[in-house]
């Protein structure tokens, strides 16, 4: 099979693409599991999928953008909105008022680690890991102190 793809021109180069794909999922996967930790509508399934989806349109875009910066930005900017489309489905309004947003400035987050991985922005994809990730901890235990009722009261 990789004989007749070979001599129809195409080049099946699958490992550098796992390799990726598989970078994207396990950096996208702590911070899956604090949103599906809290039980809040996006979790376990969601984050690997947009982390390893945004990194596959870079990867799949890359041999018509190769070389090309514009066309490159093009596609980062169709990432950008399409996952910030998604994470706009995780907030709700309601009459108590707004709830999600932390949930979809994370996925937006796992969107833009997926995407520099996809361009081969490794470390930033690691930073951006590790800060989401902390973000959601850490400040969960100040919005819990500031939630909780006044003792003196």
């Amino acid at each position: 099979m990789s004989e007749w793809l070979a001599s129809m021109g195409v080049e099946l180069n699958i490992v550098p693409h796992l390799i990726a794909l598989f970078v994207a999922y396990v950096l996208a996967l702590p911070i899956a599991w604090d949103r599906e930790k809290n039980e809040r509508s996006a979790g376990l399934r969601t984050f690997p999928l947009v982390a390893i989806a945004a990194c596959g349109f870079i990867q799949a875009a890359e041999t018509v953008t190769v070389g090309n910066a514009e066309a490159t930005a093009r596609i980062v900017e169709g990432i950008i909105n399409g996952v910030g489309f998604i994470g706009g489905g995780a907030i709700l309004v309601g009459k108590l008022g707004t709830r999600g947003t932390a949930t979809a400035a994370s996925i937006w987050a796992t969107g833009a680690i997926g995407t520099a991985v996809g361009l081969g922005a490794y470390d930033t994809a690691i930073v951006l890991s590790i800060v989401t990730f902390a973000t959601l901890r850490i400040m969960a235990n100040f919005k819990a102190a500031k939630n909780e009722p006044d003792d003196a009261g």
